[in-house]
């Protein structure tokens, strides 16, 4: 593996990432005969994309064409650690679930834990890098107490849960998906997500009314796809998606029965508080075709602000996910739904608050890539010279790039068309 590579300007970069992203999420649904005629950076940064898309997967099970050497080795690659993963978070909610269950302690496992037990996806298709547990407020502190007695202890805290991480944990191993990457334990109070600056609270739905210790189920198959919808909606607004999100979306919804989309749609006063919903529907219903039906996409739309109605049924994968290089001054500002919010969103973005800024040096602190890049440990201000007069890169997706290109285990680097590809 090579250390260190040199990267070729922002626009190059931004270029092969929007290519790569919009032809490689549209194969997962509609699979073409032929490689795309990519050169050898563009097949580089296709693999990160294939990462940070979450699809890795889906492409090794789906794809057609066979593309440049390495490249199918990759996915079965991703593929095989993905399954092993699977089998690893397998017997980690099993043994989470005896031992909260004896510590009397209930929860409810979020996301990924709870679909996978749906059967929704093959083995090994579904990336799943932590899993995250559900708890009364009350019992986060004793459910802390029993991870650090079972080799977990606590990385970070912010606003929406507390993470733990394997004590004996080591750097995650190599580009990717990996097997012996460490899983992390998130623990929360509540579920939210700040859209843009107010918080969406989809606690109450959630939970079950009648608890027992040990793992319970959503209150309801339709609490299981709000929550999707949520989270793939806090992620849209930090154009932080991953497509899997949406594909996700799109097999819960083929799914649902007449009375699932009734409670999510919701009823009188609770009706108007599913305006956020729009976005990650009609995005699903765009890009797999037939999986959102019409009548209840449209009830969805009639819910949604114009302004974020209008940006989402014209959007791109690429533009709302990690596969965007850009860092915006206000990313998602298109979710604030009055003039008072966006001019808290600025304000917050401008002058974030003494928590906002506890939880950007913990998270900071927590990941190594983050500690190395300037922009996190560069000042407020600087930040905001940076947003207004050049185009600073998202530091996630470059080194994604960068580690891809490090690790190509056929590199080309003198190669004509590797070299025009830099100009």
């Amino acid at each position: 593996m090579r250390s260190q590579v040199d990267l070729p300007p922002f626009h190059i970069i931004a270029a092969a990432l929007h290519t790569t992203t919009e032809r490689l999420v549209r194969e997962v649904t509609a699979p073409q005969d032929t490689a795309p005629d990519w050169n050898d950076f563009e097949w580089a940064v296709a693999r990160a994309v294939s990462v940070m898309q979450g699809i890795s997967g889906l492409l090794d099970r789906r794809l057609k064409w066979q593309g440049p050497a390495g490249w199918r080795e990759f996915l079965a690659d991703q593929h095989a650690h993905m399954r092993a993963r699977d089998q690893q978070i397998e017997l980690l909610l099993a043994r989470l679930d005896v031992a909260l269950a004896q510590a009397g302690i209930a929860f409810v496992p979020l996301k990924g834990s709870a679909i996978r037990a749906l059967r929704l996806h093959h083995p090994g298709e579904r990336p799943q890098g932590d899993i995250d547990l559900l708890l009364d407020r009350a019992d986060l502190a004793a459910a802390g107490r029993l991870l650090e007695t079972i080799g977990y202890q606590p990385l970070y805290s912010n606003r929406h849960h507390d993470v733990y991480a394997p004590a004996s944990r080591l750097p995650p191993a190599g580009f990717g998906e990996h097997a012996d990457s460490p899983i992390k334990i998130e623990l929360h109070g509540h579920v939210a997500e700040a859209l843009p600056v107010d918080d969406v609270d989809i606690t109450a739905t959630i939970l079950p009314a009648n608890r027992i210790p040990g793992a319970n189920a959503y209150a309801s198959f339709a609490a299981l796809v709000r929550h999707a919808g949520l989270h793939a909606a806090g992620n849209m607004r930090a154009n932080a998606m991953r497509y899997f999100q949406i594909y996700e979306i799109a097999q819960l919804a083929v799914r649902m029965t007449t009375a699932d989309w009734r409670e999510l749609v919701g009823q009188g006063e609770a009706r108007a508080q599913g305006w956020w919903l729009y976005p990650p529907f009609v995005m699903a219903a765009r890009y797999l075709p037939g999986t959102v039906p019409a009548h209840w996409l449209t009830a969805l739309r009639s819910l949604c602000p114009r302004r974020l109605r209008e940006r989402f049924e014209q959007v791109s994968i690429y533009e709302v996910s990690w596969s965007n290089l850009r860092i915006p001054a206000l990313p998602g500002l298109e979710w604030s739904r009055s003039l008072g919010h966006t001019l808290r969103f600025a304000r917050s973005r401008a002058w974030p608050g003494r928590v906002a800024r506890d939880e950007l040096a913990s998270a900071r602190t927590s990941e190594s890539s983050l500690m190395r890049a300037r922009w996190y440990g560069a000042s407020q201000a600087e930040r905001i010279v940076r947003w207004l007069f050049t185009r600073p890169p998202r530091v996630q997706t470059l080194a994604l790039v960068g580690a891809s290109l490090a690790a190509d285990p056929h590199p080309a680097q003198n190669s004509p068309r590797r070299r025009q590809s830099f100009q």
